[in-house]
Formats: structure tokens, C-alpha cells, sequence
């Protein structure tokens, strides 16, 4: 076992900025405890949590696993372990975990843990990989400790997690990777977690000011009275789809959010695949939550300011409680196509803030400063 001179083990998180910092906090303080309680014979870890961009410039998991060697050396950390919420790759299937037994680090992935039960999930995973990275070892061997159960428990949690390929040259002797459609999914569910798509309402200042101020107005239009009571339900269903639609369209293309890859391999397509995926999932979600919020601020204004009697004599129709949310429905769907216009004004640099995470918007950076180069 890994064990300092005073007889504890420090565990360091080393955890990129946002999310996984976050995630590392919470789980520091119960974590010590929980490590002795499952290591036994008394065992004592001590568990420090450092937050820095550790991936800044790359997606490889071999110069990665690098650098955070390099950084557990320069200080007095028995075992690192490693957390991002960017999606890794390596020989084609997605990276949940590399462990290094021999120099005691661990690099997690976030996204294939999925978006539910986040904390959860990478607290079983941490601790199983420091328990297994603690465990005793043969004297100058290399690899995964004989006999050791390597993650077992961790893997039958979260399948279709299984062991992945490793290269003799690597600095990692083990390797837990997800493939297949579910593997796909759950990493796609991970990344737009990590996007965390909610906090593009209050990113798009313009935008929302746009839509509020066009739901305003059409409220108290007599012409949108009339085409509100004519239309079906149907029909102002194809409205809705078609105004969500138009806005997600809209902050993609304009703010330049779809990725486009300059490789031409395989591997290369199927990232683009990905990330264009979580872009789609994060901005609709948000445009979602714009909508509902939307619709409610439409329905107390039209309580508000709409007077039966001049909505009855100008629709020849009551104005009651089907009405009112009819003609908010309606009026959220055109506020929608004015926020989707108000949209134009915010910089690129807004929407990709509110859209991305702080480490996709890093790597997104990067990508745009070589396709200029």
C-alpha cells in the first residue's frame, strides 16, 4: 500500500475548474473516511482537493496521464486522481478511467458516468480507484496488483463499462473504456450535464429582453387575439416546434457553435458526431427552459392587462381560463422567433459562456486558433 511517512495516505483530486472541482469539494469530505472504513487495519487517508486546468491544450490520455505524473512529483501526494468533463478517447472507445499502479494516478472522465446521480458516481468510482491504487504490490512490478478485484464493483454499476486496450509504451497500466450505443448515449447524457444547458437563460440577456419585450406587445394585439382563437391545438403545437426549432438553429449557426473537424479519420467524424450532439442537446434544453419560463410571464401579464370585454367584443369569444392560455401559448411561440432575433446582438463569446462549460469552451478555443493557423 501507498502509505506516507507519517502513516497517512494523501490522496490528491486533481480537478480541472467548474464542474469537477465542484464534484471533487463535495466528495473530500467524507471521503477520507470512507476510504478507512473499506481499506481496514486501520489505514488513514487524507484527502486534498486542487483545482487546475490539467487539460488545457489536449484530449490525449497518454500526455495527460504524463502531466499529472509530473505534477503529483512536484509535491508530496501518495495518489492523484485526475477528474475533467471533457469526453476522452483512446483507440477509438471512450475513456472512463486510466490507472497507473506503478506511479499510483488515476485519470476519470466525467461524462461516461452519465448525467444521473453525477455525485454519486464518481465518488464509488474515485474510491475504487484509490482503494485499488493503495493495495499492496509486489516489490518493482508493474501493472494492477495480482488478485485484486480492479474496479469490479465499480464496473458492474455503471456497464457497459469494460477493460480497454493499453499500450505498451503508456504510462497506465489500466484502462476501463464504454463503447456501444448505451456507452454513447451515456456520454452524450455526461456532456450535456456538464454544459449545464439551464444556465443559458440567464446568459442571453438580449435575447430574452427581445423575446419578453415582442411577448409584451403581442399580448395586447388585437390581431394576435384573432389568430390565437383560430388556431388548433394542432397547429399551435407546429408553432412551438417550429419557433424552438428556429432559435436553436439560430444561436448555433450564428454564434458558431457547430464543430467541424479538420481530420479526416474515422475517430475524428466520430467526435464531431458527439460534440455537434451534446451542442443540439445543450441548446435545446436551454431554449426549452426559455420557453416555459416564457409562457408563464406571458400567461401573468395577459392576467394582468387583457380586459374581457374588449377581448369578447373584438374575438366575439369569452375571455376565460382556456383562452388566456391559448393566447399565451401563441405569444410565446412569436417571442420566441423575436428572441431568436434579439439573439444577433450577443457576441459569440456570450452564447459559447452560457452554452459550454468552462473546459469546452477552452477546447473549443483551441480549435479555432488551429483552423486559423
Amino acid at each position: 500500500m501507498r502509505v506516507s511517512s507519517q502513516g497517512v495516505t494523501v490522496v490528491a483530486l486533481l480537478a480541472d475548474p467548474d464542474a469537477p472541482t465542484e464534484i471533487a469539494q463535495r466528495m473530500a469530505r467524507t471521503l477520507p473516511a470512507r476510504l478507512a472504513d473499506r481499506s481496514g487495519q486501520g489505514r488513514r487517508f487524507d484527502v486534498e482537493v486542487v483545482s487546475e486546468p490539467f487539460t488545457a491544450g489536449t484530449e490525449d490520455p497518454p500526455t495527460l496521464m504524463r502531466r499529472i505524473m509530473d505534477r503529483g512529483r512536484a509535491e508530496s501526494w501518495d495518489i492523484v486522481v485526475a477528474l475533467t468533463d471533457l469526453p476522452l478517447h483512446s483507440h477509438g472507445r471512450k475513456l472512463v478511467v486510466d490507472l497507473s499502479h506503478e506511479h499510483g494516478l488515476a485519470l476519470l472522465s466525467l461524462p461516461p458516468l452519465g448525467g444521473l446521480r453525477l455525485q454519486t458516481r464518481a465518488r464509488r468510482a474515485v474510491e475504487e480507484a484509490v482503494l485499488s491504487l493503495a493495495g499492496p504490490r509486489a516489490t518493482g512490478a508493474e501493472g494492477p496488483p495480482p488478485g485484486q478485484p480492479l474496479l469490479g464493483p465499480f464496473v458492474s454499476r455503471l456497464a457497459p463499462i469494460h477493460p480497454g486496450q493499453v499500450g505498451e509504451e503508456e504510462t497506465a497500466d489500466l484502462r476501463y473504456v464504454v463503447s456501444g450505443p448505451r456507452g454513447y448515449l451515456r456520454v452524450l447524457v455526461g456532456m450535456v450535464r456538464a454544459n449545464r444547458p439551464w444556465r443559458l437563460v440567464p446568459g442571453l440577456s438580449k435575447a430574452l429582453a427581445a423575446a419578453l419585450a415582442t411577448g409584451a406587445a403581442a399580448t395586447v394585439n388585437s390581431t394576435i387575439w384573432n389568430l390565437a382563437e383560430s388556431l388548433s391545438a394542432p397547429r399551435l403545437a407546429i408553432a412551438t416546434v417550429g419557433s424552438v426549432v428556429l432559435m436553436i438553429g439560430w444561436l448555433i449557426v450564428d454564434a458558431q457553435l457547430w464543430h467541424r473537424s479538420a481530420e479526416v479519420s474515422r475517430e475524428a467524424r466520430q467526435r464531431a458526431r458527439l460534440y455537434n450532439a451534446s451542442t443540439v442537446m445543450t441548446v435545446g434544453i436551454g431554449v426549452l427552459v426559455c420557453y416555459a419560463g416564457l409562457i408563464v410571464i406571458n400567461l401573468v401579464w395577459a392576467l394582468f392587462i387583457l380586459n374581457a370585454q374588449v377581448f369578447a367584443s373584438t374575438t366575439r369569444t369569452p375571455l376565460d381560463a382556456t383562452e388566456y392560455w391559448t393566447l399565451s401559448w401563441f405569444v410565446t411561440s412569436v417571442a420566441t422567433v423575436g428572441g431568436a432575433l434579439g439573439s444577433g446582438l450577443e457576441s459569440d463569446e456570450a452564447i459559447r459562456a452560457a452554452a459550454y462549460s468552462k473546459r469546452e469552451q477552452e477546447r473549443r478555443r483551441v480549435l479555432q486558433d488551429d483552423d486559423g493557423d
